[in-house]
């Protein structure tokens, strides 16, 4: 269950929150999005929630939940925006690479704002947590009748177990993202940055496509069909009045 959520997730960065890719972005976004949120999910249930079979659906599937829904948001926005950049300012990462710098100094910039800006949302919902908004699953403990100090204190843990796993998938997400956009010669690739998706989405496209212009094909070949018939008909009658 847990793998197929991080599936899902994976493709819908890769294919509907990212306008650009670069390469291999599929794979990196997977394994950033798996690994961070299974380590963080594991060891925040086994010893923070203190579940002794940290795998039990009833807990598990759920905090997993939070944690991808939050992860997903985060690389998104921070790959969107680094690509967005190293294509925009083109002319001054090369510039920096001209001047001798390496590849972490010239996109150091880029990379630590798409960090800032990934985790914006993540630190403003640690600042304001139970004193201008309450959560919705310490509001669902509440109402349920468990005592309040529990309810926060599970609300704390897993705010904290959301950013580390928000924090560790868009670290792991950036660095792939910057050192296969500033390759070992130290030189900007755009080219493998692009707009298209990868070829095996692609080609499922091209096939609903093929099946969508086949339906309608279909449909337009029964309906001349259907006002030939319909013509036939008023001709047959027209004939009958007239000798009539």
């Amino acid at each position: 269950m847990i793998f197929v959520l991080v599936f899902l997730g994976a493709n819908e960065i890769v294919l509907n929150k990212s306008k650009k890719r670069h390469a291999g972005m599929y794979l990196s976004v997977l394994l950033s999005l798996g690994v961070s949120t299974m380590i963080i999910g594991t060891i925040g249930s086994r010893f923070s929630l203190n579940q002794g079979k940290f795998w039990d659906p009833r807990i598990f599937v759920p905090t997993m939940g939070m944690l991808l829904g939050n992860g997903m948001s985060a690389i998104a926005v921070a790959t969107s925006y680094a690509l967005n950049q190293l294509s925009e300012q083109k002319e001054m990462i090369e510039m920096y690479l001209s001047f001798g710098a390496s590849r972490w100094e010239a996109g150091r910039p880029v990379a630590v704002e798409a960090i800032r800006l990934a985790m914006l949302p993540t630190i403003n919902a640690m600042s304001i947590i139970g004193l201008i908004a309450i959560p919705g699953m310490m509001t669902g403990q509440i109402i349920g009748g468990a005592p309040i100090m529990d309810a926060v204190k599970y609300q704390q843990i897993i705010m904290f177990m959301i950013s580390a796993s928000t924090a560790l998938g868009v670290l792991s997400s950036i660095f792939v993202c910057m050192f296969t956009c500033i390759d070992n010669s130290h030189r900007l690739r755009n080219d493998r940055i692009s707009s298209s998706k990868p070829w095996i989405f692609a080609k499922k496209d091209e096939f609903l496509n093929n099946i969508k212009r086949g339906i309608i094909g279909l449909k337009n070949i029964l309906l001349c069909c259907f006002i030939k018939k319909v013509d036939v008909e008023e001709e047959s009658l027209g004939l009958l009045s007239s000798r009539n």
